[in-house]
């Protein structure tokens, strides 16, 4: 065997075993992540999308597998969580060790996607010393301790599957030096549309693949091209048929994946839209609240109960009037969420990142503006040395793009960490070699261009409500586990940021409330009321203090505001009835408990105040 084919394959096997021990490193850090998140109070989500996702998995373990109308919120992670449930137990703890897997996989992707790019870089005196092994693995080191990256692959939800999906695809194409076959177009596909019913944004990668195949110069190749896009186009129809199935022929509700798009839309594009996901007024955060407020307020504009899909379609006409509308306005607001997306600004909408840090489960490590800020040259550079690597370059843009019909959010924009980290890596490797080699000139081209996008990259964020959202978040869930000195802390920085959020108001009267001060809890209740009329926490809890002290008609008031604003609510049909009931007023109290029963049954305490009403 000559010489130089010993070699490739020495070099070969020693790649391989690199890249294996790449993800048994980074599975090892998820797993030990994963420990730490064991012993905290977050393992067990108590609000946000982690909540929403777990509530649903267990609904579904019990018994709900379709839903009446069409799904409102992507169904796909919810079902994963449910058939987990099923065969390990009611646990995060298995969901959290398949994405500490994923996460590594990702790491191991990045890894041999650099292996691609760069085995094939122009040969001048930049690139000449350029080691594309060396380059994954510190592109997969930075993964590896990627803050946001860390926290997102052991909670429950399901970014990291996304990312993974992701980045696998963009591997198959930068790989191949023939165009994808039939067999793997449809695989793809497949795989696409599946993850799709967790998350929708994957979707973004397929004109990769379609750009892919349009791009064949063999002729051969190019005379399957129309059986290649229709088993493409196949394979996603398959890979999302739970969703339209369900939809369209089940629940007899048009909506191909999930009605929610519809609001998100709308949070995305409204004349306070910030780039962020700042709800406007009378949606309350957190998932669920979200989703049953857009629902009751369309319903309450249209004036009678609405499918899924109507729903969808009225805050998607809000959106298309404001755009059509301020055209000049909704262009600033497009401006600023690609500034948003490459910023250092940390918005983390469910704040778990810096729960987690503070908790101590997460090690230190890069943030998002850091590897931007590096990424930026590494890009300009890649795509001269590397033409491979302008691949990678679409993937981040379409990644990108899919964002700027919605929001950006550090879980939304992770997608785009893993191509940022490889044009990094490449960027400092040719920044060192001309140090190294005392190039002057390269060298000050790298440095110009790392100033100017350390500029671009932290530039800083002036909202102060961006600034309170975390000690928002961090907060509410002091005040969830009882820690009251921490939630006062918390909340008492993001008043100082906001005093005008109802929102936090409403927090504050909520911790008043468990620091036994009814009276100052009225008052914020009644601050609340003041900034938003409709707020249905702030009715309900102002009864509960009116029904605490036996001022009865009081409480039946509040009850009753809160029963116009949210008809659906079976706690407040609760209260009222027990309100009732205190009264002695027998009949009503048993209209109400009956609602109550009717929308949430199998309650023991629904059930113990109807046989005390119904008690001759």
């Amino acid at each position: 065997m000559p010489n130089r084919v010993k070699s490739d394959l020495r070099a070969g096997r020693f790649s391989l075993r690199l890249g294996h021990l790449i993800v048994l490193g980074v599975f090892a850090l998820g797993l030990w992540t994963l420990l730490g998140l064991t012993h905290s109070a977050l393992l067990l989500p108590t609000r946000g999308d982690m909540h929403f996702y777990n509530d649903w998995a267990r609904d579904i373990l019990h018994g709900q597998f379709t839903q009446p109308l069409a799904f409102y919120g992507l169904p796909g992670y919810a079902y994963l969580l449910a058939l987990l449930y099923k065969v390990f137990g009611e646990n995060p703890f298995v969901p959290g060790l398949l994405q500490a897997g994923f996460d590594a996989g990702v790491a191991g992707l990045i890894y041999q996607i650099c292996l691609q790019i760069f085995v094939s870089a122009k040969s001048t005196s930049l690139a000449a010393n350029l080691n594309p092994r060396l380059l994954g693995l510190v592109a997969a080191i930075g993964w590896a301790f990627f803050v946001p990256a860390q926290a997102y692959s052991v909670v429950l939800m399901p970014t990291i599957w996304f990312v993974f999906v992701f980045w696998f695809v963009v591997w198959r194409v930068v790989r191949r030096s023939t165009a994808l076959g039939r067999l793997e177009c449809f695989l793809l596909a497949l795989l696409i549309g599946i993850t799709a019913t967790g998350i929708a944004t994957i979707l973004a990668i397929v004109p990769l693949i379609c750009t892919a195949l349009f791009l064949e110069r063999d002729s051969r190749q190019r005379r399957t091209l129309v059986t290649r896009v229709g088993l493409l186009l196949a394979g996603l129809a398959l890979g999302t048929s739970p969703c339209w199935i369900h939809n369209y022929l089940i629940a007899k509700d048009p909506v191909f994946l999930s009605a929610h798009s519809g609001i998100n839309f709308w949070i995305g594009n409204n004349p306070e839209a910030t780039g962020y996901p700042r709800f406007p007024p009378g949606l309350r955060t957190g998932q669920a609240a979200m989703l049953q407020d857009s629902i009751t307020q369309a319903e309450a504009a249209a004036g009678r109960s609405l499918k899924h899909a109507e729903v969808s379609a009225y805050w998607s006409g809000k959106a298309k009037t404001y755009i059509a509308t301020n055209l000049g306005d909704w262009l600033t607001l497009v401006g600023r969420k690609l500034r948003n997306f490459w910023s250092a600004f940390q918005y983390d909408d469910l704040s778990i990142i810096t729960s987690l840090r503070e908790q101590g489960v997460i090690l230190p490590g890069l943030s998002f503006g850091i590897v931007a800020a590096l990424a930026i040259p590494g890009i300009f550079l890649a795509c001269w040395l590397a033409a491979r690597s302008r691949w990678v370059l679409a993937a981040v843009l379409l990644s990108m793009f899919a964002l700027l019909a919605v929001f950006i959010t550090e879980r939304y924009r992770l997608v785009a960490v893993p191509g940022l980290l490889i044009f990094a890596a490449l960027g400092l490797s040719v920044f060192w070699e001309a140090f190294a080699a005392r190039d002057l000139k390269n060298t000050a081209i790298y440095l110009a261009l790392l100033i100017a996008s350390t500029i671009f990259v932290a530039w800083p964020q002036s909202n102060p409500s961006l600034w309170a959202l975390d000690a928002y978040n961090s907060g509410w869930q002091a005040l969830e586990s009882n820690n009251l000195p921490l939630a006062e802390k918390k909340l008492a920085i993001a008043y100082a940021y906001v005093p005008e959020n109802s929102e936090t108001l409403f927090a504050l009267g909520n911790l008043r409330f468990a620091q036994n001060e009814p009276s100052a809890a009225q008052a914020f209740y009644r601050a609340v009321l003041n900034l938003d009329r409709q707020h249905k926490g702030a009715f309900n809890n102002l009864g509960v203090i009116a029904l605490d002290v036996k001022d009865y008609t009081e409480a039946e008031k509040w009850f009753r505001r809160a029963e116009d604003v949210d008809p659906g609510n079976a706690k407040t049909h609760f209260l009222l009835a027990k309100t009732l009931f205190a009264e002695n007023n027998r009949p009503a109290a048993r209209i109400e408990i009956e609602i109550a029963i009717g929308l949430e049954p199998g309650r023991p305490e629904f059930t113990a105040l109807k046989e005390r009403i119904n008690e001759n």
